[in-house]
């Protein structure tokens, strides 16, 4: 059973529930990904389900059943967005495995989400959505990653703005997309609870391997100093999926990088000059942000 609210009223029912808490805190307490709370169901794209409805009811500590419009059973068939039941089959081009496929799994297993709404053993909806900062990744997101994915499949992907938290979204829906990066080795659904990890036909090969991290790097990487007093470049990147951190760091390893330990259970560092120097000739970044940063800081950064 879903939940359909007056327009409006589904979002007030989230931030009241939200108030005080974390969006990981909401999301432990729905069992729900917190990005699909935050992007889909405060953006009303989605019918809450009655279990959710009636937990945030509990945590905001109010009762929204005069804003019921309707209780949608499990086969009300189509979300807001107007999916059908059985979700897009819409054709698309099934690329082989590439450098550049490899690249947007990367790009995927940091910023995306694969998501299938399933009920009773059956998906309702499929969507491919990349998520990123409206101020800093809208060229990156719209020239770069947009493209790459028509290229690979020949689908275009819409572009989604939250305009009050400054994000913005491609996304994509396609029950073959999804059915077809499933395959590849991307599960549906919170990428941490399902332990995700890259794929092995990614990590098996090198020249897979160094695009796809820099999909990793371009969407949860950072370059900055190392202190205020410390003026030498530090590439870090950041997940709290502790899977994919390892193995992420196995990864460098193998390339013959030295990152730092996994620091505070999330984050890792390339630190030395020449690492970080290496990192740019090897595996760089296709977010021109970073690139920006880091040509910014190297002209201010101590010769050594």
């Amino acid at each position: 059973m879903r939940i359909k609210l007056k327009r409006g009223k589904q979002k007030e029912l989230i931030i009241k529930a939200k108030d005080g808490r974390t969006w990981n805190n909401l999301s432990k307490q729905l069992n729900l990904n917190s990005s699909y709370i935050r992007n889909e169901l405060k953006t009303e794209k989605f019918y809450i389900s009655e279990e959710a409805y009636d937990k945030l009811c509990t945590l905001s500590k109010e009762n929204f059943d005069k804003c019921i419009i309707e209780r949608l059973d499990d086969n009300w068939g189509k979300s807001k967005g107007g999916l059908n039941s059985s979700g897009s089959l819409r054709t698309i081009d099934k690329p082989k495995e590439s450098k550049e496929l490899a690249e947007l799994i990367g790009i995927i297993l940091g910023d995306g989400h694969v998501h299938s709404y399933i009920k009773d053993k059956k998906v309702r909806c499929y969507s491919i959505k990349i998520a990123g900062d409206s101020r800093d990744d809208k060229n990156y997101l719209l020239n770069y990653v947009s493209p790459l994915m028509f290229k690979l499949f020949k689908y275009q992907p819409k572009v989604v703005y939250a305009k009050e938290i400054n994000e913005m979204f491609i996304v994509s829906y396609s029950r073959n997309l999804v059915e077809f990066f499933n395959e590849k080795g991307l599960k549906s659904g919170n990428k941490k609870f399902n332990r995700q990890t890259i794929p092995g036909w990614v990590l098996s090969n090198h020249n897979y391997l160094i695009p796809c991290l820099r999909g990793l790097f371009d969407t949860d990487g950072s370059v900055h100093y190392i202190a205020k007093n410390n003026r030498n470049i530090r590439i870090s990147f950041t997940s709290y999926i502790p899977s994919l951190l390892e193995q992420v760091r196995f990864s460098l390893i193998k390339l013959r990088l030295k990152p730092s330990k996994i620091i505070k259970g999330n984050q890792i560092f390339i630190s030395s000059k020449s690492d970080v120097e290496k990192y740019i000739k090897l595996i760089n970044f296709s977010n021109e942000k970073h690139l920006k940063r880091y040509n910014f800081l190297l002209t201010r950064a101590p010769v050594v």
